[in-house]
């Protein structure tokens, strides 16, 4: 592998660690070019660089007269505002490019847009980027979005001319093939509006397709095959179908939303997400800009559904590690990030809800999404949900755990609870190719084969539907409209009460190792893990909590009968035996399946036990 010419990124505020931060470009795995990222849509050069301008040209009217409406300062502490400065991104795509070359130029489209603008994005590795690139996904580029399926009646009329000037028009959308109108004109959805600048009304902006166009992501280089596998395209080739379905998928929120009940008629909440006055919500906006009262434009009418600019979502961490890199950033504003960051607090405590059930000498866990898509959604790598329990006695003294955390060792016992999570890995094909063992990986960029998702999905989960969407449950059944899961737990003797918790995690120890020790080109991989220290190692958020007091049972009491005897012989062979044997084979009192030693697991040891107990009995 030959090394290049040494370049440095070129942000005049960038913390002196990562202003100095080398980047030594080396031979990728997989040499892609260019043209494999290539994807309809606005490319480089269709808009002028300073056509779409930086945020801060909306403060003038659009921040700092009420936090609680104006769209700047919310959309400032979110990390749409903050996705240019992203230590994770940018740790995730050096590893990325490492492995496919080029393929940053693909990351950029979507993570930091403008780069599309200012044509910096033709530098994959990301060193070119500067102040204007790292003001993310902002007001303007959002409010110069065209919607790409010109609806006649409906779509603004200007819009057949921006389309027309396209070499190519997105039919789907997703994988960031977003089209700005190259004249800057800013779009919104009032009609009413009496902007101090141009504007042209947009019903685009109130629709979940608006922004499923970076948030339904695919492998533009690796395509579905008849058979349901996944297979690398051809090099130096556009992908032969820009469908975002028929790419090895990387996220898939926008398409989880849209095959859900929340898409088709919307669902009842009760108050839970949209905001003052919403009961049903239905698309995107109406859980992540929740409405209120108030004004969107200083000078602006006072109105009663303000869409407020929060965008809030699970990213809770990463906005504390912007807020600690670039504490120096006159751009960041600390109060607004802290703002950001009890909001997407705020939305992971709505995401989901608990129920606790004991039967006999089992307590059955229900983990119930309240979300509008899987649980969790998004990026795939390192995010996780799962819950923990704990049992006490009459002392109130802790007597079993399941699924117990080591916040100093940032390692959670996966052994005796699920974890609700998605992992890639490689088929044995491109392990051949690419020199990495085949399963389980970390290099996202070139896996081509789900190896699980056990995340739980939302109301009006369909297994074909999701199937075919790329959104598969993988190694675990869910049944058609199933958006919960139960687990089991064994309680011991002298239990008089559980309590239950549902935690969310952006990043695993695992992970973020492995994007250290992984990076061999910049110094990104150091940086994330020295902020991962830094914030008590991306501790998990505790989304809900549950308590209950417990009745007195009969261990080994496997038919549910109230004694021990004969009868419980047959459940308790078939559970010992029979690995493959699921929940509904027993009744819920012998749940977990015979675990008479309360160890959490069914295995020999609990023959003792047993046998004891049917002899004593």
């Amino acid at each position: 592998m030959s090394k290049l010419r040494i370049r440095r990124l070129r942000n005049t505020f960038l913390p002196p660690a990562v202003a100095a931060c080398a980047l030594i470009v080396i031979a990728a795995v997989v040499p892609t070019t260019i043209t494999d990222f290539r994807l309809p849509g606005t490319q480089i050069g269709d808009v002028s660089p300073g056509v779409i301008t930086t945020s801060d040209n909306c403060i003038a009217c659009h921040a700092y007269f009420n936090p609680n409406s104006e769209p700047y300062t919310n959309w400032a502490g979110s990390l749409m505002g903050q996705a240019g400065r992203d230590p994770l991104f940018f740790a995730q795509m050096a590893t990325a490019n490492q492995d496919v070359a080029n393929v940053g130029y693909y990351c950029l489209r979507c993570h930091v847009p403008l780069s599309f603008v200012t044509g910096h994005a033709y530098q994959p590795d990301g060193s070119s980027l500067d102040n204007v690139d790292l003001d993310g996904v902002n007001c303007h580029f959002c409010h110069a979005m065209v919607d790409p399926i010109y609806k006649p009646g409906i779509s603004p009329p200007e819009d057949e001319a921006v389309l027309a000037s396209l070499a190519a028009v997105p039919g789907f959308f997703g994988d960031a093939m977003f089209v700005l109108d190259p004249t800057g004109s800013r779009r919104g959805p009032r009609s009413d509006s009496q902007a101090m600048h141009e504007f042209i009304p947009s019903q685009f902006h109130r629709t979940s397709e608006f922004c499923g166009t970076c948030h339904d992501v695919g492998n533009v280089c690796i395509d579905r095959q008849p058979d349901g596998t996944y297979a690398y395209n051809a090099l130096d080739l556009q992908t032969p179908n820009h469908d975002p379905h028929s790419q090895f998928p990387l996220e898939r929120t926008y398409t989880e939303w849209k095959l859900s009940s929340f898409a088709n008629g919307g669902v009842n909440v009760q108050g839970r997400f949209g905001g003052a006055g919403a009961t049903t919500v239905s698309t995107c906006q109406d859980c992540h800009m929740p409405v209120v009262s108030g004004r969107a434009a200083s000078m602006g009418p006072d109105r009663a559904d303000i869409k407020r600019h929060d965008f809030a979502g699970a990213t809770a961490w990463v906005l504390e590690t912007i807020k600690l890199l670039y504490e120096n950033d006159p751009a960041v504003d600390p109060t607004a990030i802290d703002g950001g960051i009890a909001k997407a607090v705020d939305m992971l405590q709505r995401a989901a809800s608990l129920e606790l059930v004991q039967f006999g000498g089992t307590l059955r866990v229900r983990v119930i999404n309240e979300s509008g898509h899987k649980l969790p959604t998004g990026h795939i790598e390192g995010r996780r949900v799962w819950a923990s329990v704990r049992m006490f006695d009459a002392a109130n003294v802790l007597i079993r755990e399941y699924g117990h955390y080591d916040a100093a060792e940032a390692e959670l016992d996966e052994n005796s609870i699920r974890v609700y999570e998605m992992h890639v890995g490689l088929s044995p094909a491109a392990a051949a190719l690419t020199g990495y063992p085949a399963g389980v990986t970390t290099h996202m960029a070139l896996a081509d084969t789900i190896e699980k998702d056990t995340r739980i999905p939302p109301r009006g989960f369909n297994n074909a539907t999701y199937a075919a969407g790329g959104a598969p449950a993988v190694g675990i059944h869910y049944a058609d409209g199933q958006h919960w899961d139960d687990q089991y737990f064994s309680l011991p003797s002298g239990a008089v009460r559980a309590e239950a918790t549902v935690y969310y995690q952006t990043a695993t120890r695992h992970y973020i190792e492995a994007l250290l020790n992984g990076n061999t080109t910049d110094q990104w991989g150091q940086i994330l893990h020295d902020l991962w220290l830094q914030t008590d190692k991306a501790p998990p958020i505790a989304m809900v909590t549950r308590s209950i007091g417990l009745a007195g049972f009969l261990v080994g009491d496997l038919n549910c009968d109230g004694v021990v005897s004969v009868g419980d012989i047959g459940p308790f062979v078939l559970a010992l035996t029979d690995a493959a044997a699921d929940a509904s084979q027993f009744p819920h009192c012998a749940l977990p399946h015979g675990d008479v030693n309360a160890d959490g697991f069914v295995t020999v040891g609990d023959i003792g036990p047993f046998v004891a107990l049917l002899v004593g009995s």
